[in-house]
């Protein structure tokens, strides 16, 4: 072992212990934050129809049987053709159904075609009588009228000045993409995809659209017209504030496609029969103890 130095170790020079006290240290680098990933936002119908099975459970299944048993079960069959249920919804926008039915009457006269009859299969879901057993109209011979004689011809049906120019461009629209008066061919699209193109046509919304897809080809999707708005909002359904264009598809999320036709009409027959606009029959209803009109606390 080395023995120990006795004699005593320098000082150190002033300051020097107090410089190397504040002497900066050097500074690691911050780590890197993990990247945020951003939450893709929650389709609004699936979102919705999360909060009714949760805090509404079972209700669409308590529409759809209440409404059954009070109106019968219902079939789906074809009401007539793609072209000839377009033209006549065209011709039920803003107007009651019987008069739609006057102004295809009246196209049926002033345009004959000398095709096969077509028959009208309404259901309860038409608020007409139901067209009669006839030719449909020769479409070539519509698109191309004068426009003031068409005008003329569907006046019984309403807003007449509006409707013959849509009713010509829409005839003009299949015509010039599909060759024919022709809308077969929508039943091998995708459900979503045909309602894109029907409604890629100028004046044909998703409730247009959805009836043709629906009454022609049975496709799962709901046309929401006024009965069914007003019926749904009530019931809870949809939210109060969704609009018309929003609720089609809030429906896809509520409904099993092989439902849909019959949550579809008999919707309408209910908001025609019981839930009216003004003075809705509670005490007739069979979904009033569901109803958030009747109870805001309802289940």
């Amino acid at each position: 072992m080395t023995p120990a130095d006795p004699s005593p170790k320098p000082a150190a020079p002033a300051g020097a212990t107090a410089a190397a006290e504040s002497k900066p240290t050097a500074k690691r680098p911050a780590a890197k934050r993990p990247a945020k990933r951003t939450r893709k936002p929650q389709d609004p119908a699936k979102k919705w129809a999360s909060y009714l099975r949760r805090y509404r459970p079972g209700l669409m299944a308590y529409v759809l049987d209440g409404l059954t048993e009070r109106y019968g079960p219902q079939t789906w069959e074809r009401r007539l053709d793609p072209v000839s249920e377009l033209i006549l919804t065209i011709l039920t926008q803003n107007t009651a159904d019987v008069n739609a039915e006057k102004a295809y009457e009246a196209l049926r006269r002033a345009y004959p075609s000398g095709r096969t009859p077509e028959e009208h299969h309404p259901g309860i879901g038409w608020g007409g009588e139901g067209l009669s057993t006839a030719p449909p109209p020769d479409w070539s011979l519509v698109e191309h009228a004068p426009l003031p004689e068409l005008i003329d011809v569907i006046r019984p049906g309403g807003l007449a000045p509006q409707k013959a120019p849509r009713l010509q461009a829409t005839l003009q629209r299949i015509r010039e993409e599909r060759g024919s008066y022709d809308l077969e061919f929508l039943a091998d699209m995708p459900v979503l995809e045909a309602r894109d193109w029907l409604t890629s046509i100028d004046g044909i919304g998703k409730k247009t659209a959805s009836i043709v897809l629906a009454f022609c080809f049975g496709a799962p999707v709901m046309a929401v017209d006024r009965h069914v708005e007003r019926v749904s909002k009530r019931l809870g359904l949809i939210p109060e504030k969704a609009t018309a264009d929003q609720a089609h598809d809030l429906f896809l999320e509520l409904v099993d496609g092989e439902h849909m036709y019959a949550a579809h009409v008999l919707l309408i027959h209910h908001g025609r029969e019981i839930c009216h606009a003004q003075s809705p029959a509670h005490d007739i209803c069979p979904l009033r103890d569901r109803c958030r009109m009747v109870d805001k606390r309802a289940p």
